[in-house]
């Protein structure tokens, strides 16, 4: 009588070829997106304090600052018709001196994604007026100067610059820098855009252009909710801020923003951080109505002082 051979323990048929390649290649890809996720987290989401209170250094800053609180009117008005109608907020700011408009960072801290509800802001820094700015901290380019300080000096779109001498300018950041803009003068750059109106006529081709196209960003295009910052022919600066994303309130398409602040005078213009983001505050109370039903946490503020 025979009998079989015993088995030998601990042996296993190796899987073929094909299928080792297909389980590696899930487990790259499982990594792949486990270490995407940690990197837009941490990119996108997770504070980095690079400088905790912004305002000491300001304060310490070689350029005169005044004190007396500047006037302001603030108007709300529907433009356009139908279902192309949107409701603007504009506040236009009698300005004795550019340094009364002023930025403030979130917390007072400056680095990426440290945010706060530009209500809350406005109340850390006594604003009278506040709007959204251009969410410097959502990216880690373009040139930062606020209130007479660098704090980043990598160009890399269309600027807005306000010089103490109460003239605005839109620059290429990637032919200057900060330091040479700081030599010239300048008191605020606001890194967003597109320019909208320049020399006092609409910027053509702006419906064509998009803003930081990379992860977690939207088209800027169609009608949409916006803030915008515009100097007046009579030098008199406004902040704008249309509503959108609802049934009152179509929004605005940049072209149609344009022509709108060419219409009441705007020489320059340009365009801030918009949809959710889009807000006003005067005196501690919200004007317009945000589009996400309420405020959205931004980096920072442009402001008068009450």
């Amino acid at each position: 009588m025979t009998s079989s051979p015993p088995q030998r323990p601990g042996l296993r048929r190796r899987p073929s070829t094909r299928i080792r390649i297909a389980i590696a290649a899930g487990l790259v890809t499982c990594m792949t997106a486990i270490g995407g996720a940690a990197w837009a987290l941490d990119r996108f989401v997770v504070e980095h304090v690079e400088l905790v209170s912004a305002s000491a250094v300001e304060g310490a800053g070689a350029v005169a600052t005044t004190t007396e609180a500047a006037a302001f009117t603030v108007t709300a008005e529907t433009v356009g018709t139908g279902s192309d109608a949107a409701l603007v907020t504009t506040a236009v700011l009698e300005l004795d001196d550019i340094t009364q408009l002023r930025s403030a960072f979130a917390d007072d801290a400056y680095g990426e994604n440290i945010t706060e509800l530009p209500s809350v802001i406005a109340e850390q820094v006594g604003a009278s007026l506040a709007i959204n700015g251009d969410y410097y901290g959502f990216r880690d380019n373009g040139i930062v100067i606020r209130n007479g300080v660098l704090y980043r000096d990598a160009g890399a779109r269309e600027a807005l610059v306000l010089y103490r001498d109460g003239t605005a300018a839109v620059v290429d950041e990637t032919t200057t820098s900060g330091e040479q803009l700081l030599a010239d003068g300048a008191w605020q750059t606001l890194s967003f855009g597109p320019a909208l109106v320049e020399a006092g006529e609409v910027v053509d081709g702006i419906d064509d252009v998009e803003v930081d196209t990379n992860f977690g960003n939207h088209s800027i295009q169609g009608d949409q909710p916006r803030t915008a910052i515009a100097v007046l022919a009579d030098g008199s600066i406004a902040f704008v801020v249309v509503d959108g994303r609802s049934d009152a309130s179509a929004g605005m398409t940049l072209t149609e923003l344009a022509e709108h602040l060419a219409s009441i005078g705007a020489v320059t213009a340009y365009n801030l951080d918009g949809g959710g983001s889009s807000t006003m505050v005067v005196d501690g109370e919200v004007v317009n109505t945000p589009s996400n039903g309420g405020e959205r946490a931004t980096s920072d503020i442009l402001y008068l002082a009450g």
